[in-house]
């Protein structure tokens, strides 16, 4: 028996009561999710509050932050590797395969350079983002490559960010 035993048997009871919900109730599944940030006055940092809960973002001193909480740019590659351990667990479970231990390193590069030069012309973006995964199961190889599949299919922010997404002002 491993620690993740408990949680994962927790966690396939769950999904299967919920999906039995969602196919009962066509289109409920759908989730408005919305999200606020303000600068907080003469400290500069940035409230973030996502449904019931706030995280303060900061940036470093090299930009006038005091390196009170993630940057955004953190914050999105934060919730990347939230996302993709999550959706491990929750293929994982779904689909009946056994989990020891999931960790998901995510890193990227900015140029910080492009960010703060006021003569720039070029988009400033996240690059060269990728991922490791560290899962540990007794199961065989085949079945752990079927999880890494349906991740592949199935982790939201990996998705939002591997495809293009219209993203408007209103």
């Amino acid at each position: 028996m491993t620690n993740l035993d408990e949680y994962m048997n927790r966690k396939a009871a769950v999904l299967a009561e919920r999906h039995r919900e969602l196919v009962d109730k066509p289109g409920t599944g759908v989730a408005e999710l919305t999200v606020k940030s303000h600068v907080a006055g003469i400290t500069g940092l940035r409230p973030v509050t996502m449904g019931q809960y706030t995280v303060v973002t900061d940036s470093g001193p090299a930009l006038a932050g005091h390196s009170l909480g993630p940057s955004s740019p953190e914050m999105l590659l934060g919730a990347l590797a939230s996302c993709l351990t999550h959706t491990y667990v929750l293929q994982a479970a779904l689909h009946d395969i056994q989990l020891d231990h999931v960790e998901v390193d995510v890193s990227g590069t900015l140029d910080m350079a492009d960010a703060v030069n006021p003569d720039n012309q070029k988009t400033i973006a996240i690059e060269n983002i990728s991922y490791h995964a560290n899962v540990q199961s007794t199961q065989d190889s085949n079945r752990l490559e079927e999880l890494d599949d349906l991740v592949q299919m199935g982790c939201a922010v990996l998705n939002t960010i591997r495809h293009s997404q219209e993203v408007r002002k209103r």
